[in-house]
């Protein structure tokens, strides 16, 4: 899949059947900022996401994976599976 040009060089894109999207992950406030990016750029969601658990460390390499989407969120670091939730009261 080819990266549209507004895409962050960090994006990660998660391919699936009939529909692929990119996943980007920041650090706001308290909590993980995580956009998703339609195969042609257009973003779709913007969420705040707390991790499970909550050792999650973003300077270190990570892969969002299956299942993720606009309310949960699926990385693996280190070997080990972190989920993400969308914050209902700070999105």
């Amino acid at each position: 899949m080819d990266r549209p040009k507004n895409i962050s060089k960090k994006a990660q894109a998660i391919k699936g059947i009939g529909a692929s999207s990119w996943f980007t992950i920041a650090e706001e406030k308290n909590f993980y900022r995580i956009e998703r990016f339609s195969e042609k750029g257009d973003l779709e969601c913007s969420n705040l996401f707390t991790s499970e658990p909550d050792s999650f460390d973003i300077n270190k390499a990570y892969e969002f994976t299956y299942l993720s989407h606009c309310k949960e969120c699926t990385i693996k670091q280190n070997k080990q599976v972190f989920k993400f939730y969308a914050n209902k009261y700070y999105s």
